[in-house]
């Protein structure tokens, strides 16, 4: 049976966390907000139309068989044992799950630096906000959490690039998303992410290698990146973090 992702249509979003994650493994799935039944299905269970277990407060969720998962992190957490993509070691298992919850602050961090104030409103509606916002996330938040990333990757004692263990996990995925991003985001403020990031840099470049990743980032299911999602470009924030 293939999994059920449920997740708004047109964006990569928080979404794309959980379906890297599936793609890597060469899991079957079904993208079922691409169908034409696929809102009205997701409504359902938002709605509490599918039972109490299987009410989630806002996509993405995932169902396998009887069981829906709400949120990136849980659902990743979830799959991680399944698809092979976390160590059989429960310490590491753990950790792992911490990354994966670190990023999801950092998410939530990208996201406001064009929706400070509400997300209920417009962006052109808090533009002078977002600009301060955006000066705060390039100049401290961003070295804080890529800079902890960077040194989780050098200290991991297998030195083989990854951030935990002598395997790929799912946390080095959702790294490369977030890369991959900020990117797109600001590409002027992160045009000496190389330089900066050394070790992050490179499990990007590691991950974009991986066979069906790379498969995945060339094909049509990889939507673009676009200003409807997490990472946006508006030239006006893309500003120099000094």
């Amino acid at each position: 049976m293939a999994y059920e992702l449920y997740y708004w249509d047109g964006l990569q979003g928080r979404g794309e966390f959980v379906r890297l994650a599936l793609e890597e493994a060469g899991a079957k799935y079904v993208d079922v907000a691409r169908s034409s039944h696929g809102m009205s299905a997701m409504m359902a269970y938002l709605h509490g139309k599918q039972g109490y277990l299987a009410m989630p407060f806002a996509p993405p969720f995932l169902k396998d068989g009887d069981i829906v998962v709400s949120h990136v992190a849980n659902i990743l957490h979830y799959l991680g044992p399944k698809l092979n993509l976390v160590p059989k070691e429960e310490k590491s298992r753990i950790f792992i799950h911490g990354l994966q919850l670190t990023l999801t602050d950092f998410v939530a961090e990208a996201h406001d630096t064009h929706h400070p104030i509400s997300t209920t409103d417009y962006y052109e509606d808090q533009k002078e906000e977002a600009k301060a916002r955006t000066q705060a996330f390039l100049r401290h938040r961003v070295p804080k959490f890529l800079g902890y990333f960077n040194h989780v990757i050098q200290v991991n004692p297998a030195k083989n690039g990854h951030t935990v263990g002598d395997a790929l996990s799912y946390a080095d995925l959702s790294l490369f998303q977030i890369a991959e991003g900020l990117a797109y985001a600001f590409p002027r403020a992160m045009r000496n992410f190389d330089r900066d990031y050394p070790d992050v840099a490179k499990l990007r470049d590691l991950v974009r290698r991986r066979p069906n990743i790379e498969a995945y980032v060339n094909s049509k299911r990889r939507l673009a990146f676009n200003d409807s999602g997490i990472f946006r470009h508006y030239p006006e924030l893309d500003q120099d973090p000094a």
